[in-house]
């Protein structure tokens, strides 16, 4: 998966009724075919997310 700072991350949530989580990539951590990436969520919450099946990853125009 190819990432970039800017990019758009939703995360949908895993339970019923769980609200999806929708946040920027702010930075990149690491190089290969699973980088870290620090997300700043529309809450203003940071976090470190490793990329799963749960999350979604929509390119900066």
């Amino acid at each position: 998966m190819s990432t970039a700072v800017g990019d758009r991350v939703r995360i949908h949530g895993r339970t019923v009724d769980a609200a999806e989580r929708i946040g920027e990539v702010i930075e990149i951590r690491g190089t290969g075919d699973a980088p870290l990436l620090v997300v700043r969520f529309d809450d203003g919450h940071e976090a470190v997310l490793a990329p799963g099946t749960d999350c979604e990853i929509t390119h900066a125009d």
